[in-house]
């Protein structure tokens, strides 16, 4: 089954987020890999806005030869492209203004892609204000959406699937202090009729539960289990995984 149409199929999901930069030891991302596959999760996300080409291509290919678990290409820059992957969110930066990240990085990657046989998902991403300065954030040199604007947030997701989008994913960032809150995830699923991914500051159960009840089709957890590796293990105690 294609990507979207897991994506798109009702059921509450969860996806790790590896950052190539951060796992480019063979030995640790077997670890983690190896924690991964006890757990079983629906998507392992790759990418990062600070990943250089050789540490993406060495973590992609060490995952497509350990796991049977989709991966899905989660690119901070158009150099984030590789035809292991079984897809790629093909993100436009849409909370913000700045066209490198609303066209640019996309022109560049575009005919690579073309090549690939790979499913490119557009995608209409979407920064909320976690608490701190993400990476993200910086790197596009865009202000995130305020989280108590969430009329601007509802907005700004509609706008992204009238524009054709096929999911929206709302991002508090990399290590932010707290997660995009329940409301905004209720308001912005309910105007909705493509599937929300939602990452960034989801530290516990309680969180992932949280916002997958308020209305996210994906949880991704990311940040949580670069801390605590063996938070992989706890996942398998979430209400959604044990209900498959």
């Amino acid at each position: 089954m294609r990507i979207l149409e897991l994506l798109k199929s009702k059921q509450k999901q969860i996806a790790i987020l590896i950052d190539p930069e951060k796992h480019n030891s063979k030995a640790t991302l077997l670890e983690l890999i190896s924690k991964i596959n006890l757990l079983n999760p629906s998507f392992i996300f790759v990418g990062g806005s600070t990943v250089n080409a050789t540490d993406f291509k060495s973590c992609l290919e060490i995952l497509k030869e350990n796991t049977s678990i989709p991966l899905v290409i989660f690119p901070g820059s158009h150099i984030q492209i590789d035809g292991k992957a079984d897809a790629l969110l093909f993100l436009s930066l849409i909370s913000g203004r700045n066209p490198d990240f609303l066209i640019g990085h996309q022109v560049q990657a575009a005919a690579k892609l073309k090549q690939l046989d790979i499913e490119v998902i557009p995608t209409a991403y979407m920064l909320i204000d976690g608490g701190k300065n993400s990476s993200v954030a910086y790197v596009s040199q865009t202000s995130p959406i305020p989280s108590d604007q969430i009329g601007i947030a509802v907005n700004t997701a509609i706008a992204g699937e009238l524009m054709g989008m096929k999911i929206v994913f709302m991002d508090a960032g990399s290590g932010a202090i707290h997660s995009v809150s329940t409301e905004m995830i209720t308001e912005v699923s309910k105007n909705l009729s493509i599937p929300l991914i939602i990452g960034g500051g989801l530290k516990t159960i309680s969180d992932i539960e949280n916002t997958l009840n308020a209305g996210a089709d994906v949880a991704v957890i990311g940040n949580k289990i670069e801390e605590n590796i063996d938070f992989l293990l706890d996942l398998m105690n979430l209400t959604h995984l044990k209900n498959r």
